[in-house]
């Protein structure tokens, strides 16, 4: 097993241009914005939860037993799941008498929007 470095990984000599590094990293997102933002891509990285954000995206707003039905899962599946969306910020609940209903956010529905967006054609 070599131990080299594939020759993309790194620059064979020190080149930096220190006003361009320097403005950069002055506009770069503070860590506790990048931990939120890494926690709500965290939250759509499961199939499951990124097809019940889906389903709210489509329904608009829907009760555990609706997601549960649309995407095929138990209700306690789809429960444990909406409170991950939650948690993170993409997904708001309110009561309405025995029922909860769930929407999407508007960071849900941007993120969940660049998740899903179509992929441009491939050329043949």
């Amino acid at each position: 097993m070599s131990l080299e470095r594939p020759e993309a990984e790194a620059c064979d000599l020190l080149c930096l241009d220190l006003p361009v590094a320097e403005d950069l990293r002055g506009r770069m997102p503070h860590l506790p914005d990048l931990q939120k933002a890494a926690e709500a891509a965290k939250a759509l990285a499961d199939p499951t939860r990124l097809k019940v954000a889906a389903a709210l995206a489509a329904g608009s707003e829907l009760c555990v037993c609706d997601l549960a039905w649309v995407v095929g899962q138990a209700q306690n599946l789809v429960s444990h799941h909406l409170r991950t969306l939650r948690t993170a910020g993409l997904a708001a609940s309110r009561r309405d008498g025995r029922l909860v209903m769930y929407t999407l956010t508007d960071r849900g529905r941007d993120l969940l929007g660049i998740l899903l967006a179509p992929t441009a054609a491939k050329p043949a």
